[in-house]
């Protein structure tokens, strides 16, 4: 809630936190545009300065430097480290060996905490509260990192989740279960189109075509899930779309136009959310 109450003054510019003199490691082992542009931005907009690493093609990591020695030596220049890594758990263990701040920006198919608070940041825009909201999510809710960290972030608001996902990419067992020890409702679905006139909130995410092993068995997926203008026939007022993006066909262009499509702004919030992450964990002046 800090963060978001700090987003929400970063925007209107009630206070304009200082980061002058301060550097981030922006560190991406794999692939971003969204993330990788919105901490940058959001570094330079405070005034700080960041450094990038896109890969590991022009490191040491390819004349067998570990990832340990590789992460120690960058935290010797830098006063913060945002990470983005294909490993599990490889956030946290940067924030375990380093002495300096670790942001994770995405550990493989495990969490994107950076992402959920920006989600929470544009649900509480549009819709003016958090609490009590019918969320779907829909697409790939086993390998995608975003929904697991939002389903998390949200079920401390009482929250009742539809989950419509294709065939053996349903949300993972230890969110389910935590959300039943929460006392959460949640129903997993095959089809979301009859339960939209009752949605607040419809997260769409990709079918992610790097997660898969066998080319056929994305192949069977990837179309399982197109939301057209037909779909929004009959939603609130105050219904939503959102999408972590990259988006590739789950959502058609035509919706692109109408007042329930966010996703465009959504990425913007990041901007402001990220602000207030680096202004909280720097202990920034404003």
């Amino acid at each position: 809630m800090e963060l978001l109450d700090l987003a929400t003054r970063i925007e209107s510019r009630n206070i304009v936190p200082d980061m002058r003199g301060k550097l981030a490691a922006l560190l991406f082992f794999e692939p971003s545009t969204r993330t990788h542009f919105s901490f940058d931005t959001a570094v330079k907009r405070l005034g700080g300065n960041s450094l990038t690493m896109t890969g590991t093609g022009n490191t040491s990591a390819q004349k067998g430097e570990t990832l340990s020695d590789t992460l120690k030596t960058i935290s010797q220049y830098a006063d913060l480290i945002v990470m983005r890594h294909v490993v599990e758990g490889a956030a946290r263990f940067a924030s375990e060996i380093l002495d300096i701040p670790v942001v994770n920006a995405g550990d493989g198919t495990n969490q994107h905490p950076s992402q959920a608070m920006l989600d929470l940041y544009s649900i509480q825009k549009t819709q003016g509260k958090l609490e009590n909201l019918t969320v779907g999510m829909v697409g790939d809710l086993r390998l995608g990192r975003t929904v697991h960290s939002l389903a998390q972030a949200l079920s401390d608001f009482n929250p009742k989740f539809y989950f419509a996902s294709p065939g053996h990419l349903q949300m993972p067992r230890y969110i389910k279960d935590e959300l039943r020890q929460k006392g959460i409702i949640f129903e997993e679905i095959q089809d979301i189109k009859p339960v939209m006139p009752e949605l607040d909130i419809m997260y769409v995410t990709r079918i992610q075509k790097e997660r898969f092993a066998v080319l056929e068995d994305y192949l069977k997926l990837k179309d399982s899930y197109i939301i057209t203008k037909k779909f929004l026939k009959n939603v609130k007022s105050n219904f939503k779309m959102m999408h972590p993006l990259p988006r590739v066909n789950e959502i058609t262009k035509e919706v692109d136009d109408t007042p329930y499509a966010y996703y465009f702004q959504q990425a913007k919030n990041g901007v402001f959310m990220r602000q207030a992450i680096i202004t909280k964990l720097l202990k920034l002046n404003w």
